[in-house]
């Protein structure tokens, strides 16, 4: 059964505040956690997260995809997030929605739970994601006549954040990202692109969704849930 519901996420101060969340839960013994990657990648997986939550429900396996602070719906301003934040919601979601899994995507490998089972959908470290972002700007700023470099760039999200792509990056986030490299994860299992084949969904133009990778991508999670 399909739906929107909300859940608990820390704020500022040791305070919480509402996100939203959309599960597929029937209260079933498996529940995965959706992760889902941050930047311009959080639109061209959306629809796609949805399509394998779908296929999940009708192999047995609940799902939730949450809003985490600062992304999709939330109104946590972007500026404020940190990855420590990040980390501090998805583990607040896992025990929300008493998850026994998780599958993360893109950089949101990055935010993962540490103590749970899991798969991470072709990871990449943090600094991957903020050089693509800046890479975003500059071409941006060439195209009406700025043209920013990319050391300067780096330079102003280091000292006082950046909005690049759409996204307002603060300084302590960006430094993060930049220096973070892939963690190792002792109960995670990676899941290469070419294991799913076609062309990956962040290389694409627009936010897309392939049912043929979507079919792979379930698959490979149901198997892994299931055959446990």
């Amino acid at each position: 059964m399909r739906a929107v519901t909300a859940w608990l996420a820390p704020d500022h101060g040791g305070k919480s505040r509402e996100e939203a969340a959309l599960v597929f839960d029937r209260g079933r013994d498996y529940r995965l956690l959706l992760i889902p990657p941050l930047f311009d990648e959080a639109n061209k997986f959306r629809r796609q997260l949805a399509e394998i939550m779908y296929r999940l429900d009708l192999s047995g396996i609940d799902c939730i995809l949450p809003d985490l602070p600062g992304t999709n719906e939330s109104l946590f301003k972007q500026d404020d997030l940190t990855l420590p934040m990040l980390r501090a919601a998805v583990e607040s979601a896992c025990e929300h929605f008493r998850v026994t899994h998780w599958f993360s995507v893109r950089n949101g490998a990055l935010f993962a739970p540490g103590h749970l089972p899991g798969w991470r959908y072709a990871p990449i470290a943090g600094k991957n994601s903020v050089r693509s972002l800046l890479r975003a700007r500059s071409l941006a700023s060439q195209e009406s006549g700025t043209f920013e470099t990319m050391t300067e760039l780096q330079d102003i999200a280091a000292n006082q954040g950046i909005t690049a792509a759409g996204w307002s990056l603060g300084s302590e986030m960006y430094t993060s990202l930049s220096s973070k490299p892939l963690p190792g994860h002792d109960f995670a299992i990676d899941i290469d692109h070419e294991t799913v084949g076609g062309t990956p969904l962040w290389l694409r133009a627009e936010p897309d969704e392939d049912p043929e990778q979507a079919d792979a991508l379930a698959a490979v999670l149901a198997i892994g849930i299931l055959g446990q």
